[in-house]
């Protein structure tokens, strides 16, 4: 395990990083209003997580831009076939 996880599966875990309270209200509302677009069509929660950004540093080159290096590479993700609301507004 790498020094910087947490646990296993925190390395591909999805997140969302806000720098002000606007963005996390917005960010929140949204999670909120797809979450209820995926439950319609019977798909499970959204486990991304929301919080205040931590300090960024850049990845090595060698990280950057993988997908347009090789556009038949390891990145497997589908979508769901759901899209998410737009114009969502936060409380």
């Amino acid at each position: 395990m790498l020094g910087f996880a947490r646990k296993p599966l925190d390395l591909h875990r999805s997140a969302v990083y806000t720098t002000s309270p606007g963005q996390a209200a917005a960010a929140e509302a949204s999670r909120q209003a797809y979450e209820m677009a995926l439950k319609a069509r019977g798909l499970g929660p959204i486990t991304t997580e929301i919080r205040a950004a931590p300090p960024f540093f850049y990845a090595e080159d060698y990280h950057q831009q993988y997908l347009a290096r090789n556009p038949n590479g390891y990145c497997g993700l589908g979508g769901t076939g759901v899209s998410c609301p737009v114009g969502i507004a936060a409380e």
